[in-house]
């Protein structure tokens, strides 16, 4: 099978590429698109360091092909803000010192903003449950839950 040509919006911004058919869309928009806010944390699906929404919802990047995308609009940690201010869900990841190393940091970011617009106002279990598929090595969860629940509301 040969290569394929694909238009995807990402961040806003329609691009038209041609990509192999097998390409990842993580490696997509690190390799191609140059967005390396997006990690590849484990290559299993497990982490979720590398999710990104793809129409609005919280997609793990290293489980959908770039063809997939093929369409879609897609937003990564690098287009969240709308301008030089952060996003509010990173306003209260950072007010609430929910990161250490960072690694994870884009994409439990990506799966709150996912998670409050499915559920603007959450409890602290919907929060843990909504965010069970992205895992953080270096905190005990705490801050990250207190700042999820702090930016509740504001989107």
């Amino acid at each position: 099978m040969g290569d394929v040509e694909i238009s995807v919006t990402v961040n806003g911004e329609t691009q038209t590429d041609v990509v192999e058919p097998r390409l990842l869309l993580v490696e997509y928009l690190r390799e191609l698109r140059r967005l390396t806010g997006t990690k590849i944390g484990c290559d299993t699906s497990s982490c979720g360091a590398c999710s990104v929404l793809v129409d609005g919802e919280a997609v793990k990047s290293c489980t959908m092909l770039a063809v997939q995308a093929d369409g879609a609009s897609v937003t990564t940690i690098e287009g969240l803000a709308a301008s030089e201010e952060y996003h509010p869900v990173q306003q209260a990841f950072h007010e609430h010192h929910a990161l250490q190393c960072g690694y994870c940091t884009a994409g439990m970011v990506m799966a709150t903003v996912s998670l409050l617009d499915a559920i603007p106002n959450p409890s602290e279990s919907q929060v843990r449950k909504g965010l069970e598929g992205n895992l953080c090595r270096c905190t005990g969860y705490h801050n990250i839950v207190a700042a999820v629940l702090a930016a509740a509301g504001q989107q």
